[in-house]
């Protein structure tokens, strides 16, 4: 008769591995990165595996060493530097044994600003997420070329500086890594030992996963108020392991959650496009019903913290301005465009509140609150 694993007490086991090496942000980092770990051993339980991302502003800020420690604790661990899409999918198709858990460290160099595009990456990152996304390419030579699908399911961890492409960063739990404080100690990662000690939790995980497969195979626990959509995707796996471990888990995971989605929707500006449609509502045609192009960019070039004034190393500039909004539409279905505007005795060309009114509605945040009035008394206060 075999020993009956105790998933919670397990689950403790793994974060204190984590906590002798890592020093994380806050205490939801620990239980995201420790219920990866277990469900990167449950892949084939659910129908999508959320990313881990372990981001910092600044080099030295411990991303490496958490990828370090993750990879002993993962199956099939394959740590990637620069690798190829193609390599990549080739390994999780199986041609080299079994579905691999990538660990890709230094993912800046990749999609950092430069490091230029790398679409078949990006896509086989995206695909990779969802069950059964298989990756399309030409096989043969010449005329004997056929189309063969490769398989892309598989658990993923990246490690670098910066951000990732919005289509990642929404796919992922975000772990925004800082530097240790000089109050803040680890213990030295020696690979000879601690590589041993993590694979012998791995192992552990593994056996503990085979007995909780059915219990959390298409199970949908119930999450947090407002988590839906893309945020949905990423906990469900996490919460479903935490409810299978029970313990103290199952509230943890479920504060976690609430914790770090919300962190994300902090720092998510939207794309380009929705920074620049909400920066026209809330700073440049706050009250005004029109206005000239040209005091358009004026404007926006002026604002402090906004991308408009050196975007890709030049100003926002009409011909820009005019490709930006053209992608997004008016009311009447158009796509938004300048038209003229008399001012002065003379005709310019601008945009008009009203062709960008649906467009604000449907893609911006909500606006910022509207200040207080002012104290009986003090209106006249300088």
């Amino acid at each position: 008769m075999t020993d009956v694993i105790d998933g919670a007490t397990l689950l403790n086991e793994v974060e204190a591995f984590h906590r002798r090496f890592n020093v994380f942000p806050h205490e939801a980092a620990y239980v995201a990165v420790t219920l990866w770990d277990a469900h990167a051993h449950l892949l084939d339980a659910f129908d999508s595996t959320p990313r881990l991302a372990f981001l910092s502003p600044e080099p030295g800020s411990g991303k490496s060493r958490a990828l370090e420690v993750v990879e002993t604790l993962v199956p099939n661990s394959m740590a990637a530097v620069d690798a190829s899409a193609a390599a990549l999918f080739r390994s999780v198709s199986g041609i080299d044994g079994g579905r691999p858990t990538i660990l890709f460290d230094e993912i800046d160099t990749v999609f950092g600003p430069k490091a230029g595009e790398n679409e078949q990456l990006r896509g086989f990152i995206n695909a990779g997420h969802t069950r059964g996304r298989e990756m399309y390419r030409c096989v043969g030579d010449g005329a004997n070329q056929q189309v063969q699908g490769f398989p892309s399911y598989c658990a993923l961890a990246v490690a670098g500086l910066g951000n990732l492409p919005d289509t990642i960063m929404t796919r992922a739990v975000i772990i925004r890594m800082r530097r240790r404080a000089r109050n803040e100690k680890v213990e030295q990662f020696r690979i000879r030992i601690h590589v041993r000690e993590g694979n012998q939790l791995r192992d552990r995980l593994a056996k503990w996963a085979e007995t909780v497969q059915e219990e959390v195979t298409d199970v949908f626990p119930e999450l947090p108020d407002g988590v839906t959509d893309r945020p949905a995707d990423v906990w469900e796996p996490l919460i479903a392991i935490a409810d299978a471990a029970g313990g103290d888990w199952p509230e943890r995971a479920r504060e976690a959650c609430v914790a770090l989605v919300t962190a994300s929707k902090a720092n998510d500006k939207g794309s380009i496009g929705i920074r620049l449609l909400t920066d026209l509502r809330d700073h440049v045609m706050v009250g005004i019903d029109r206005l000239p192009t040209v005091a358009i960019l004026d404007r926006l070039n002026a604002l402090d913290d906004a991308p408009w004034a050196d975007l890709h190393g030049k100003p926002l500039d009409n011909r820009r301005l005019g490709r930006m909004l053209a992608e997004y539409m008016t009311a009447d279905n158009e796509p938004i465009a300048s038209r003229n505007i008399k001012a002065a005795g003379s005709v310019l060309k601008g945009y008009y509140a009203a062709d960008l009114a649906d467009a604000w509605a449907r893609y911006c945040p909500p606006p910022p609150e509207s200040p207080l009035p002012p104290l009986p008394g003090t209106e006249n206060v300088a």
